[in-house]
């Protein structure tokens, strides 16, 4: 039996589906919770905020939420997981937030439940995809009969924001690429450097939940929710195209950034050797004027009018000797 007290913490929305009507009706912001306890021969989807500290305490009052699934439901670790048990699939997905006026690629975390008649997804930023969803469930309610159909399109939607980001991140690579091939040298390496980071951590993420998924597709039948099995060979085919996507886009990142480097090193090397040859022009002229700027007697041409001049030619003739040893030795 649900508290008496009428309010609902940290509701963002709730749906009511019916199945016979195959239609759902949306809850209005200030429903109460008595509102939750009719379904009929439907189901239940409530997604709630984790910033109201009251949600823990309302999660613990559904009989048929184990405290294992409430601890799932409302915690604030930053890692993927999904688990099994007695019918019921819960755990953590990866989503990326949501701005009031723009996506980020910043990582935010969405924690879920399916049971039976029952969905309840929790998340502390507002995220991407779970906003699409809620659009496709209003659209066409009649596609989703159980709770477990609006899981796999929460997955789903993950997975078109992953392809909408890897477009993204593939437009700024040819960008980078076009000025990295280009005929000048640039320093690429500041734009190239949050690419790399962003598309490391999309194929960390995207690799632990397909693992997930195939683990908890192989898990024992008694243990799954009714019609997982199909829901996961379809979601882990949708994630490894993706992921094959992101990783030939991370080793597209790691080429790039290869290059750059040889080119900065290249450039680097070749700055080194016009300094190299000035000091091996300069040497021999520093040690003339060094030997003709002694104070000690009988120095040559220190008593006859043309000294000076005579000087300069030695100067003169040095730097001709060192650019034909240069030239002999094959330096220039």
């Amino acid at each position: 039996m649900l508290s008496i007290v009428q309010s609902i913490p940290g509701l963002v929305w709730a749906y009511t589906f019916d199945q016979e009507q195959r239609s759902c009706r949306r809850l209005p912001p200030d429903a109460t919770r008595a509102d939750l306890s009719f379904v009929g021969n439907g189901f239940r989807w409530l997604h709630l905020n984790l910033a109201d500290q009251r949600v823990a305490a309302f999660l613990e009052e559904f009989p048929e939420l184990p405290s294992a699934v409430v601890s799932a439901l409302t915690t604030h670790e930053t890692h993927a997981s999904i688990t099994l048990e007695d019918g019921m699939i819960y755990g953590t997905l990866v989503d990326f937030q949501r701005e009031f006026d723009e996506e980020t690629r910043d990582i935010g975390w969405l924690h879920f439940a399916v049971c039976d008649n029952l969905l309840i997804t929790t998340r502390l930023q507002p995220l991407r995809s779970i906003d699409r969803v809620r659009a496709a469930v209003e659209k066409n309610p009649a596609r989703y009969r159980q709770p477990i159909d609006i899981f796999e399109l929460i997955v789903a939607e993950f997975q078109r924001t992953l392809i909408s980001l890897v477009i993204e991140l593939t437009e700024e690579l040819n960008q980078i690429e076009d000025v990295v091939y280009g005929a000048t040298t640039q320093d690429e390496r500041r734009r190239l450097a949050p690419v790399r980071r962003t598309v490391v951590r999309l194929h960390r993420h995207l690799r632990t939940v397909l693992t997930l998924l195939r683990r908890a597709a192989a898990a024992d039948d008694d243990e799954m929710p009714h019609g997982f099995d199909d829901v996961a060979g379809r979601l882990t085919s949708r994630l490894e195209a993706v992921d094959h996507d992101v990783y030939a886009l991370q080793d597209r990142a790691r080429l790039l950034h290869e290059e750059i480097d040889s080119k900065l090193s290249s450039e680097t090397n070749r700055h080194l050797y016009i300094l190299s040859l000035m000091t091996a022009f300069l040497l021999p002229p520093s040690l003339v004027t060094g030997f003709f700027g002694m104070n000690t007697s009988a120095l040559p041409f220190s008593d006859g009018e043309h000294g000076t001049a005579l000087a300069f030619g030695l100067m003169a003739l040095s730097v001709f000797g060192a650019w034909w040893l240069l030239k002999r030795a094959g330096i220039l």
